[in-house]
This record gives C-alpha cells, sequence and structure tokens, in this order.
C-alpha cells in the first residue's frame, strides 16, 4: 500500500528558532509537524500532513480503558555530507506489523509505514541536529480511537508518526551504566505474555522498579524472567550483551528472542556487525548465576546495552543481591565502543553501508 501525496496542513509559524540543543532533554521537544492516518470501515484513509498538537478524542476511546496501543522509534541521522538517512526503517515496519497482530490492531503495510516516516522527516528536515552524536527520534503511535467501553478489538483507528530532536539519552555514557538486578517485579510473563511487543502496557509495568531504582542511584534496571527470577531478559529499554572470555575463547552471549524479549533493532545489527568481524555470538538463555560467576572469576570482560534511544552503551557495573559484580575489562569497554563507532558510522554515513541499511530521505 504505498500511499498517496499527503494533504498538506502546514504550520502557520515554526517553533525551530527556538530550539537550543544545549538544553534538550530527551522526548521533550517536539518537530513543527505530525503526519496522520485514519482506520475505519476495513480501511486505511490517506496520510495528512498536520502542524503537530492536540489530538481531538472522547474519553471513552478503547486505548484509553483497555491499552490497545502500539509503537515504534527509529532515528533520522544528519550526515557531514548533509544527507539525512534514516536505519533501518523497514525493520521497524515489520515490528510495528508484529505488534499490531498480537494486539489485535490492523495491520500497517511496510511502505505506507517508510513513507509516512520519509514524509514527516522530509517536511521537517531542519530539525534534524547537525552535530555530533544527536539526531532526530521518530515515533510512529497507532490506537484504537473507537468509543466503547466494550472489552473487545476497537474497530477505528489512527496512526500518528511525529518526531522529536534528541541527543545522548544517558548523561553517563561516558563512563557506563550502572544497573540493579530486579529479584522482585516482573517485567513480562514468562510465558505467551507481550515481552516482544512494543506497546504502551509493556512500559508501565516497567515505572515501579525503574524509579525504586534510580532514587538508590542506579541508571536502570536489569530486568529477570517473571518466573523464577533466574533468567536475563533486558536492561530497561534496552537489549544487554555479555563478553566472556573463558581459557581464551572469547564470545559474546545475549538472551535469546524467546517471546519475553524485545527484538531489538540495534540488537540485530550489533549481532550482525559482530559476526561480520568473526566474533562468536551465541544467542541463548543466559542465568544470572552465571553472570555472577563470570565477574568473579575475571571472565565477565564487558556487559553492554543496546537500543535505538541509547545506541551502544557500556555497562560499569551490577548490584545483585547486595554484591557489586563489575566486567574485567579496563574502561573503557573496548568491544562496546568500538561497536557503537561502526555503528554511528554508518548512521551518519561516515563509512560504508555494506548492508544497505540506511534510507536517505529524498522528500
Amino acid at each position: 500500500m504505498a500511499m498517496d501525496g499527503p494533504a498538506i496542513g502546514a504550520t502557520a509559524e515554526s517553533r525551530l528558532d527556538g530550539l537550543d540543543l544545549d538544553r534538550l532533554v530527551f522526548g521533550e521537544t517536539f518537530t513543527d509537524h505530525m503526519l496522520s492516518m485514519t482506520f475505519e470501515a476495513g480501511a486505511w484513509g490517506p496520510p495528512e500532513l498536520l502542524p503537530y498538537g492536540p489530538v481531538p478524542m472522547e474519553p471513552g476511546i478503547m486505548s484509553l480503558h483497555y491499552g490497545q496501543m502500539v509503537f515504534e522509534g527509529l532515528k533520522a541521522y544528519r550526515g557531514d555530507d548533509g544527507m539525512i538517512r534514516l536505519f533501518r526503517p523497514d525493520r521497524n515496519a515489520m515490528r510495528l506489523r508484529n505488534s499490531c497482530r498480537r494486539m489485535c490492531i490492523p495491520e500497517l503495510p511496510e511502505p505506507a509505514f517508510v513513507d509516512a516516516v520519509e514524509r514527516l522527516v522530509g517536511v521537517d528536515r531542519a530539525w534534524v541536529p547537525d552535530r555530533p552524536g544527536y539526531s532526530l527520534y521518530v515515533r510512529p503511535l497507532l490506537f484504537g480511537m473507537e468509543p466503547s467501553l466494550q472489552v473487545r478489538p476497537a474497530k477505528r483507528y489512527r496512526f500518528i508518526v511525529m518526531a522529536s530532536p534528541t541527543g545522548p539519552y544517558f548523561r553517563s555514557d561516558d563512563d557506563g551504566l550502572s544497573l540493579l538486578v530486579e529479584t522482585a517485579c516482573a517485567r513480562t510473563a514468562p510465558e505467551g505474555g507481550v515481552g516482544a511487543v512494543k506497546t504502551a502496557a509493556n512500559y508501565a509495568t516497567t515505572f515501579f522498579a525503574a524509579e525504586t531504582a534510580r532514587r538508590q542511584g542506579f541508571d536502570q534496571v536489569l530486568w529477570l524472567d517473571g518466573a523464577a527470577h533466574r533468567r536475563v531478559e533486558e536492561v530497561g529499554l534496552m537489549n544487554v550483551f555479555f563478553v566472556i572470555d573463558e581459557a581464551g575463547r572469547e564470545r559474546v552471549v545475549t538472551p535469546a528472542l524467546d517471546g519475553a524479549v524485545l527484538p531489538g533493532v540495534t540488537r540485530a545489527s550489533a549481532i550482525r556487525l559482530l559476526r561480520d568481524r568473526g566474533v562468536a555470538v551465541e544467542e541463548r538463555a543466559i542465568l544470572i548465576e552465571e553472570v555472577r560467576t563470570a565477574c568473579a572469576s575475571g571472565a565477565m570482560r564487558e556487559i553492554f546495552v543496546t537500543g535505538t534511544a541509547a545506541a551502544v552503551l557500556p555497562v560499569r557495573a551490577l548490584s545483585y543481591d547486595g554484591a557489586k559484580l563489575t566486567p574485567s575489562a579496563a574502561s573503557p569497554s573496548p568491544l562496546a565502543r568500538s561497536l557503537r563507532d561502526e555503528l554511528s558510522g554508518i548512521q551518519y554515513g561516515r563509512i560504508p553501508d555494506r548492508h544497505g541499511w540506511t534510507r536517505i530521505v529524498s522528500v
């Protein structure tokens, strides 16, 4: 489903002059426009380009009551050559479709998703920061708009794409993150849940543990499985990797996509780049006890996380059961740092994109 040209509703006055990159807080500043589409009577309607602003809705719409909404997150980068690149939007389109399927929402075809993102970024291209480490974060959102209190899937939906200029997600990323291993709260059900789905309810359940960790001085939470709290799953909103070297055999271990782990786009990209280098990558279950043992023996060389917002960040320490667990590699974490440099090089167009991951915004 390719889109026709969107109805143009350009804002009367841009807010770009008020943008201060030195004071950016992630997700609190939005560009001038948003793109919107509506699903009703069994079909997606034409796209509209609108000024960014409030969305009229009734208090009875079903997504407010039953959480029937999904979203995505991707970025646009301004390269040294002045070109603006999207990074793997097809992967986000595919993940959104999978999320829609799980949440009983009509799927948005990949061409429509990619075109909507590209058109919005093209219109608001002046908002893509021209500064190393900065980018334009794009947030597509799809939610039920039908007003009804019946417990069933909605019949009417709205798809909105908005964008927000952003810098580093964590201010402590140069030193690495400090994580609290969560042993009481559960992020998702161990089987049959929505841990692999990018739906709003998946995130609200993490707030309590994350806020508790921050009050104790940690950056984020390392989640374990919801049944026995033994198997490692994710770090906050990010995928996690462990670099283990035993008897000269170094390998990178990351939790398998078992239905409880979000299939991150940056995760998949990092695995591909590592394997391109000949690094052994194991996607499998990893127990927190294995992590503790490897840290105690010195076999745990590095721990790092990946995500669209955070890119690739090292972890300097874990706190588990009252003990501090640290990787043995001296800071900065060499593999994580080199991986971040390679990934950002592709995203900003500084090194060849041999996998065809980037898409030039030409509209």
